[in-house]
């Protein structure tokens, strides 16, 4: 198991290698089948790999240069009645106490709240992505902060890949995530051995998958 401690750890190592940029990362949006069915959700490795929060709709900020939040998380607020289908959402409180944010806003918060945290920086680290909504978010902030910058003297000047930073500390295991992928491993192992055992003449591959999935 991966505790805060050690997410907590890779964010501090990702912005002391940052300097005074500003980082941004998105989550996975739910991808849809026949108009109204979801896929099983899968997070974006990089965000789950720094926040261990495993919901779509959200973007985490990493500001070092930020006097009062350095940590900050953008999620769903709670919604009863979308819950009742859709499953459980942590929302905003909730997400605060949980993820060891220094800040919690509703998603819908976003383009208001985020101009704060890139104003001091002297660049924004985000990987332009699948996601082009978003990356229209993201240019369209930074337009407008270089519009202002030679009045101002502060503000990013460029948009740099955060993964020529990121995935070198990806590369490196921690002995929670050795524990995790021999586990991985161990399952895996078992269920595909279960399956030559499963496989007979006359059966199809559904059925194999059904019994690999129980």
């Amino acid at each position: 198991m991966i505790t805060q401690a050690e997410y907590r750890q890779r964010r501090e190592q990702l912005m002391a290698n940052m300097k005074q940029g500003t980082a941004i990362f998105r989550s996975s949006p739910m991808a849809v089948m026949h108009n109204d069915v979801e896929y099983n959700f899968r997070q974006d490795s990089d965000f789950f790999y720094l926040t261990g929060f495993n919901e779509p709709n959200a973007v985490a900020v990493l500001a070092p240069h930020h006097e009062e939040h350095r940590y900050i998380l953008f999620v769903q607020p709670k919604d009863p009645e979308k819950e009742t289908w859709s499953g459980y959402i942590t929302g905003v409180e909730k997400a605060k106490e949980l993820y060891g944010a220094d800040e919690v806003y509703p998603i819908n918060e976003l383009d208001e709240k985020l101009p704060q945290y890139l104003q001091k920086a002297e660049r924004i680290y985000y990987r332009l992505g699948r996601d082009e909504k978003f990356n229209e978010t993201i240019l369209k902030h930074w337009q407008r902060l270089l519009r202002v910058y030679p009045k101002h003297g502060t503000g990013p000047i460029a948009i740099e890949d955060v993964c020529t930073i990121l995935h070198p500390m990806r590369l490196i295991k921690s002995e929670a995530e050795l524990a995790l992928m021999r586990k991985a491993t161990e399952i895996s192992v078992k269920a595909h051995n279960h399956a030559l055992e499963f496989a007979q003449p006359g059966r199809y591959e559904y059925e194999i998958q059904a019994e690999i999935s129980c």
